[in-house]
């Protein structure tokens, strides 16, 4: 099966982890997933059914819209796409129309522009919820047709829904799979604190996590796979997991402080029933 991208630049996205995520995924009929993003996994993965969830209404009411008609979506977004909407001046008229209106549908439109024509693909509010990502100066910003084509298709067999993740563990039945890609936890507690809580996901939410995970295998025999930085912190919040690590191809730059990445846990919540 060939590997597909998501159409949107997502950090933190699961692209390239997609092949380790299918190995330790179990079998069943739904695959739910909390935390979907950018939607890597939904769309590299073969469940009959698909409940995605997340806390951006920006983002699921863009899936929503593609899902419901996207003949319509991708025509008007592609229209956007063209060599005078790529100036910072156009870019920022953009961004300050988007935080005036509550329009579903240019929002939307504005979403999917934003993220490619402003920096690194940075989806980023404040705390007013104005959306503050600076232009991104790129020669040709990519229009990801095929993606939004392949992604809508796809989206047939999904429901997407705006809430937070322990809600969506409410709804989860047995025969479900949960795959659970949080904000990753701060790779040293004091290091990274301030910014990192700046994500509204903090280390108690990821304790919570963790004990929600473990109740829904134990108690309601529903597997549940979560995917977070390999620390100290995270193996002891997930010790009653199955752990696996994912070595993560280091990129060595030629600046020598290179982009010295750390490798990932796949935490495997498993029913206490499976032999």
């Amino acid at each position: 099966m060939k590997k597909q991208r998501a159409f949107l630049k997502w950090a933190g996205g699961k692209y390239g982890l997609v092949e380790d995520i299918q190995r330790y995924l179990p079998e069943g009929r739904k695959l739910v997933e909390p935390f979907v993003g950018a939607g890597s996994v939904f769309l590299n993965t073969d469940y009959e059914h698909y409940l995605l969830a997340d806390i951006n209404p920006d983002l699921i009411n863009l899936y929503n819209l593609l899902k419901e008609n996207p003949q319509k979506y991708i025509s008007e977004s592609k229209r956007w796409f063209v060599a005078q909407n790529n100036r910072k001046e156009f870019y920022l008229s953009v961004r300050a129309e988007f935080n005036g209106t509550d329009d579903v549908m240019y929002r939307s439109l504005a979403f999917l522009y934003m993220n490619r024509f402003g920096f690194n693909g940075l989806c980023r509010y404040n705390k007013k919820g104005g959306f503050n990502v600076p232009f991104g100066s790129y020669k040709k910003p990519y229009f990801p047709e095929a993606e939004l084509e392949f992604f809508a298709d796809k989206a047939k067999k999904a429901t997407f829904v705006c809430e937070s993740y322990t809600d969506t563990f409410r709804r989860t039945r047995k025969g479900s799979v949960v795959y659970c890609d949080p904000p990753y936890a701060p790779l040293s507690t004091t290091a990274n604190f301030t910014s990192y809580s700046g994500n509204g996901f903090t280390l108690d939410d990821q304790a919570a996590l963790a004990d929600v995970a473990e109740k829904a295998a134990k108690e309601r025999h529903i597997p549940v796979l979560i995917s977070n930085h390999d620390t100290t912190l995270t193996r002891r919040l997930y010790h009653g997991a199955e752990l696996n690590v994912v070595k993560v191809k280091r990129t060595i730059s030629r600046n020598g402080a290179g982009r010295n990445k750390v490798d990932e846990l796949l935490a495997l919540f498993r029913p206490s029933d499976h032999r």
